[in-house]
């Protein structure tokens, strides 16, 4: 064989080589950028987990009683770390096995009364309501009132009074019991 030939058959042999070379570096790219991908996948489910099952939780408003802010269906966003409540807070109840929807009207240590002309009366001074369209109604047969609501404890009432179930039902509501505060809601006709 001629010189040439060996010459020709050498830069053929390294072209075959880098060729092969060529192919497996781009078939180890394209194994990073899979595991990258798939990796990132993993990540994004990590934190919505984390952030929906643990921060945040979400739900359907359970019933009609907190209408009309709040209709049943709608879909509610609720910050899970709160511990302390306000008056006025709009909160997710777990009371006695069953969902809740509710706005604390009294914390612990504070005195509620509902008289018998369905007036609502915290701490010795009647509440005005502007934004509560309904009267409040005692239920007989459950709570007697005036009561003093315990420390760690809330007194919770639902906007739509008449026959809506909260505290005047089922009780005072233990920090415990309620799973977070209403941060943001979707109503159901929009989606």
């Amino acid at each position: 064989m001629s010189e040439n030939t060996n010459i020709e058959k050498r830069n053929e042999e390294n072209s075959v080589a880098s060729g092969t070379q060529k192919t497996i570096g781009k078939a180890k790219s394209q194994m990073r950028s899979l595991h990258f991908s798939l990796l990132s996948i993993l990540i994004i489910i990590i934190l919505v987990w984390l952030m929906l099952g643990v921060v945040f939780g979400i739900m359907k408003a359970p019933s009609n009683d907190m209408s009309p802010r709040v209709d049943y269906g709608d879909l509610l966003l609720y910050f899970r770390f709160d511990r302390k409540f306000d008056v006025n807070e709009v909160v997710v109840i777990n009371k006695n096995d069953t969902i809740y929807l509710g706005r604390v009207i009294a914390v612990g240590g504070d005195t509620v009364d509902i008289t018998d002309e369905a007036h609502l009366i915290v701490n010795g001074n009647a509440i005005k309501e502007p934004k509560i369209y309904y009267t409040t109604p005692r239920y007989e047969g459950y709570e007697e009132f005036p009561q003093t609501i315990p420390e760690g404890e809330y007194f919770i009432l639902v906007d739509r009074r008449e026959g809506g179930e909260d505290s005047r039902y089922y009780g005072t509501v233990k920090a415990k019991e309620i799973k977070g505060s209403v941060v943001t809601l979707i109503r159901r006709n929009n989606l």
